[in-house]
């Protein structure tokens, strides 16, 4: 056989970036948000059987937002077997800092008619403090929603993997920072408006924050941003990257043995989860008209990391199914059972773990390979 021969054919195969299954199903999920959904709620006027509620809009917006955050968990703890309790300060600290904007926007028509927002005015505060500098710059603020969850993941992680902390001593102090925050920012001195947080929000970019077409946009923005978002965590799996985080989750040791450092492949894919988290919660903030302390709360840092376990861990489309059916059960259960719905959610998680362990995705791909 001649080299020539030889190299024609034994071509490395290249797998593909997303099956032809695949790429159906996301431009049908693109078709769906970007086109199909904010047309029939803005368009067709109600009452009209074609008409998209108000509700379903943010409420799919809402979900979408969960989403990015269930696939950023999933980077860090489906591909990088670190389980973070903790998700949800970088969640809300996105949302804060996008909600220091919108708080300006308000202007002089809250309720005290004043240049700083009501609740700085019912605590006699005569001016905004230092930390609301810019705040009524988009630009700035857009900025922040980056910078601040990237900065205290980028500390945090640093002295954490340094200490080579991992396992549930890792998840335990991840939820210790939770909590803390929850309590920080319950405080009215804070300057973030207590347990009230930030709500009464009027315009973005100067149009009116309700209005069919600004809900439609920012449902749109909010569907590109989960697209965006599964572009990447698949480019990064795919890549050299991705395959020393598996290596990591899989057995540390023996990835140390080899000669590579694990600390800045971690701090690196912690960050980014943290900036992912941030981004939705800037997306979830405008969508709900809300942002307060109990978005920090470690019940809610939990529930992210059973969104990734319904789903199934450590694959591309789990966390996005976990992040939809969880958060479809919870509104359907907080509306027809709302005293049910907690009881729900741990048997969900205990019946995942002892029947499921690799989630809907792992229970479809078993199902199949059974069925052949």
């Amino acid at each position: 056989m001649k080299p020539e021969d030889f190299s024609v054919r034994y071509v490395p195969v290249v797998e593909p970036f997303f099956t032809r299954n695949g790429w159906i199903a996301l431009s049908a999920f693109a078709l769906v948000t970007l086109v199909l959904l904010p047309g029939l709620y803005v368009f067709v006027p109600e009452g009209n059987a074609l008409h998209v509620s108000a509700y379903t809009v943010t409420l799919g917006g809402k979900i979408m937002c969960y989403a990015i955050v269930a696939m950023a968990m999933n980077l860090i703890w489906g591909y990088t077997g670190i389980l973070s309790l903790g998700h949800g300060v970088f969640f809300a600290l996105g949302g804060y800092a996008f909600g220091m904007y919108l708080m300006r926007q308000i202007g002089r028509e809250g309720q005290y008619q004043s240049d700083l927002p009501d609740f700085m005015v019912f605590l006699d505060w005569k001016k905004f403090p230092w930390y609301w500098t810019n705040s009524d710059s988009f630009l700035w603020c857009a900025a922040l929603v980056i910078l601040v969850p990237a900065l205290l993941a980028l500390v945090f992680g640093f002295f954490a993997f340094r200490s080579r902390i991992k396992g549930v001593y890792f998840s335990i102090i991840t939820q210790a920072m939770t909590f803390a925050f929850m309590l920080l920012f319950f405080r009215n001195d804070t300057g973030f408006g207590g347990n009230n947080g930030f709500t009464d929000f009027k315009r973005v970019l100067g149009f009116p924050i309700t209005a069919p077409a600004t809900r439609a946009a920012i449902f749109g923005i909010t569907a590109l941003a989960l697209i965006g978002t599964i572009f990447l965590a698949r480019y990064l799996i795919r890549s050299k990257v991705g395959r020393v985080l598996t290596a990591i989750r899989d057995s540390e040791s023996r990835l140390m043995f080899s000669g590579y450092n694990p600390l800045g492949y971690k701090l690196f894919i912690w960050t980014l989860s943290a900036i992912l988290c941030g981004i939705a919660g800037a997306l979830y903030v405008p969508q709900v008209g809300i942002i307060n302390p109990s978005e920090m709360s470690p019940a809610n840092s939990i529930e992210i990391a059973v969104w990734v376990a319904v789903g199934g861990r450590g694959t591309l489309i789990g966390p996005l199914l976990g992040a939809g059916v969880v958060n479809g059960a919870k509104s359907f259960f907080t509306q027809a059972f709302p005293e049910y719905w907690l009881f729900f959610l741990g048997l969900l998680f205990i019946l995942v773990t002892l029947f499921l362990p690799k989630g809907i995705v792992g229970a479809v791909g078993l199902a199949k390979w059974r069925s052949t």
